[in-house]
């Protein structure tokens, strides 16, 4: 017995390589979508981190979505509410409005199947980190290139899966 770490061989196999640039074509695809159309390509890749927050079947893939866009809607009622608040008790105000968000949250990680509760932080986060004025256009951008995002990463598993089956 020796104290000597020994590595994992270092995957060289085809169907390392082919599942490699499968997932790297599929993003870059998606983020030079997202770019032509406009759209943060960041957001795009909040919404392919979802992805990977849950199952990866059509229906978890679905979701996660979901949660992530109530995440973002979230954002948005929190950033009202904020606004509503902060003339009355300045910076105090992102106290009790960041505790209901995160009640309710949290709470919803018992309403299966929407009981993702990193996905509705990933909405959360990719509202505030956009910076953009709070209502239905923010929430619908960002829906939507979090949504490309979303279907992004479901066909890169997709196409994953398949080389793997065809080995």
């Amino acid at each position: 017995m020796t104290s000597e770490i020994k590595a994992a061989p270092a995957p060289t196999s085809m169907r390392f390589t082919a599942q490699t640039l499968a997932a790297a074509l599929t993003a870059a695809i998606a983020a030079t979508t997202s770019a032509g159309l406009g759209w943060p390509v960041w957001a795009m890749f909040m919404g392919w981190v979802a992805f990977f927050t849950r199952g990866y079947s059509t229906r978890d893939a679905f979701f996660s979505y979901l949660c992530l866009v109530i995440g973002i809607a979230f954002g948005v009622g929190a950033a009202l509410a904020v606004g509503v608040l902060m003339p009355l008790i300045g910076a105090l105000a992102f106290g009790p409005v960041v505790f209901v968000v995160a009640i309710i949250v949290v709470s919803l990680r018992a309403l299966a199947p929407i009981d993702n509760v990193p996905a509705y932080f990933l909405g959360l986060i990719t509202f505030f980190a956009a910076h953009l004025e709070p209502g239905i256009l923010a929430l619908s951008e960002l829906a939507a290139v979090s949504g490309l995002g979303s279907f992004a990463a479901w066909i890169a598993h997709r196409l994953q899966t398949k080389i793997i089956r065809a080995a």
